[in-house]
């Protein structure tokens, strides 16, 4: 465990002095969003945290997540191409993470805000993101979420179908998938960290094994048509998600095979991954912290 803590405490350092290491595209450095039409009134922004899906109607708008609160004179900025911030109707929060929830500051003060029940039981009070040593204290009234769900919630606003569901215990413990059903399109959440090596918050009801398990049952629901969108990194398609897919569960293998040998997780990142998985070492998590949050979930079974 001394092994373990030793190397996220200098993860972190580096993360902090390097932003390279989030390939661009988890936590880049700008102050702006890059929007992108998926359809006619489906538009995706990317900015520093997490990818904000909106989509546009005569009902307002309806937001998938809201990144960071620093972003938040930006996204008003890109907002007002498509009517305005106070034309947002729903705020959809896909998880409690703030790089995809503090922007609810700016945007509860028009919406309302969804999420699952676990979201608004965690924004309520101080936490803890250890791997990164982040802390969030409570959000005030009007950024909690206001409709909140246990297993399914269906949302029927501007000609779309939204299905919110929640896919137990994979980056966190109150992930949201969503699905917009005539756009045939999910927005994914942190469950897909497009192109990398994904975060799993193990100490906020994450697990490995489980948003494995999560991601093969979205595969069935969706189909080569599908327009795939990730928590973090470029858009994607069914085949792109079915290759994250297989890095999981080939990157589970590996760790399990050396774990069986009685090797620590130093020996294991000493040993490292074999190289059919080095290009998913290019964003926020290196390779030597992917053995490491594996090994500890699998330490769960």
């Amino acid at each position: 465990m001394k092994v373990l803590v030793k190397f996220y405490f200098c993860f972190f350092f580096l993360a902090l002095s390097y932003p390279a290491y989030s390939g661009g595209d988890h936590h880049a450095p700008t102050k702006s969003f890059k929007s992108t039409a998926l359809t006619e009134s489906v538009y995706l922004l990317r900015g520093k945290g997490g990818n904000i899906l909106l989509v546009k109607g005569e009902q307002g708008l309806v937001m998938v997540d809201a990144d960071y609160k620093e972003m938040s004179e930006a996204l008003v900025f890109v907002l007002a191409e498509h009517g305005g911030v106070q034309t947002v109707t729903y705020l959809i929060n896909t998880h409690w993470h703030g790089d995809h929830t503090q922007g609810n500051e700016l945007i509860g003060r028009h919406a309302q805000i969804v999420a699952h029940d676990n979201v608004r039981t965690r924004l309520l009070t101080r936490q803890e993101i250890k791997l990164f040593n982040m802390v969030s204290e409570p959000y005030p009234e009007h950024a909690l979420p206001s409709l909140t769900y246990s297993k399914v919630l269906s949302l029927f606003i501007n000609g779309e179908t939204f299905e919110i569901v929640h896919f137990p215990n994979g980056h966190t413990d109150g992930d949201s998938v969503v699905f917009l059903k005539e756009a045939n399109l999910v927005h994914m959440g942190d469950h897909f960290f497009s192109g990398m090596f994904p975060f799993v918050d193990l100490d906020n009801g994450g697990d490995v094994l489980q948003m494995a398990d999560n991601i093969a049952a979205v595969l069935t629901r969706i189909d080569d048509d599908t327009i795939v969108v990730p928590g973090h990194g470029q858009l994607a398609d069914k085949s792109e998600l079915a290759n994250f897919h297989e890095m999981l569960l080939g990157t589970i293998d590996e760790v399990k095979a050396m774990a069986a040998q009685g090797m620590t997780v130093a020996e294991m990142q000493e040993e490292g991954l074999s190289l059919d998985w080095e290009d998913w070492a290019n964003g926020l998590i290196p390779a030597e912290a992917w053995i490491a949050i594996i090994a500890r979930s699998l330490q769960g079974e």
